[in-house]
């Protein structure tokens, strides 16, 4: 019989049967009716071929056949706990492998892994850049960040920001435009033009002209006094998303982080 045809679920009810020896604490066991344990038994004698239990006065038996069948049948459970167990022992595991944009890992998230990191020394993270996509197949990652207007077509959370903001040197009135891909003022003819925000920014502290970027890169720059603000924080239909594919979503590791980096 092929592996795609084995019956699965009348072999779990002949188990319990088996050892039980009444189809009624069966179904107690199993959470059905005992109609729907004897109709399973049914089905399973009709697909083997053989006679699996016979009701006698003293109750119900085991014929020979369902009997030979119980020790391989119950070590092949056990074969089936230990494999889930190792499937879900990667829920257990404390390394997190995360893919983001560089400029963003440098100013935003390396400081908070740091922090979260402090409150758990067995924790472990591989970082990876997105510069060149993300491709959750070939990475082994559990988690990701992009930019955009949504998560795309993975699972994902936004990353707080109140949006863009403009940031200069502090001792310098710019005027010239610096500009990345991506940026709300961009300008092809701009005397400096950068590859990313994080390049952006720096170049605005080093005196180089005036940058728009997102707040939550700026922040930490604002806050140090290394560049200054020129006018509001705007909001932008862009921001940062942490995303990944829903099995790795699903994982307690992930969305530990994701609920520590979405705030």
């Amino acid at each position: 019989m092929k592996r795609t045809h084995l019956p699965l679920n009348g072999l779990r009810v002949l188990d319990a049967a088996a050892r039980h020896l009444s189809f009624t604490r069966a179904a107690d066991e199993l959470a059905v009716t005992p109609a729907a344990v004897g109709q399973q038994i049914r089905a399973l004698e009709d697909t083997l071929g053989v006679v699996l239990f016979r009701r006698t006065t003293r109750g119900l038996e085991l014929t020979p056949e369902g009997e030979a069948g119980l020790a391989p049948l119950r070590d092949g459970f056990l074969q089936f706990e230990e494999a889930v167990r190792a499937m879900q022992a990667g829920q257990s595991s404390k390394s997190l492998t995360i893919a983001a944009p560089r400029d963003l890992t440098e100013k935003w998230l390396m400081p908070r892994l740091a922090r979260i990191a402090a409150t758990d020394p067995d924790l472990r993270f591989v970082l990876l850049s997105a510069e060149e996509g993300i491709d959750f197949t070939q990475a082994n990652l559990d988690l990701a960040i992009r930019w955009g207007d949504g998560p795309g077509e993975h699972e994902g959370e936004a990353i707080e920001s109140d949006g863009m903001i403009t940031v200069t040197a502090p001792t310098e009135a710019a005027t010239s435009i610096i500009t990345w891909p991506g940026s709300p003022d961009g300008d092809a003819s701009a005397p400096m033009q950068v590859a990313d925000a994080g390049l952006a920014l720096d170049a605005a502290a080093a005196g180089l002209g005036r940058a728009t970027v997102p707040e939550l890169l700026a922040a930490n720059d604002l806050a140090t006094g290394r560049v200054v603000a020129i006018g509001d924080t705007v909001p932008s239909r862009g921001g940062y998303w942490l995303v990944a594919p829903l099995p790795q979503w699903r994982q307690k590791k992930v969305k530990a982080l994701v609920e520590a980096l979405a705030v």
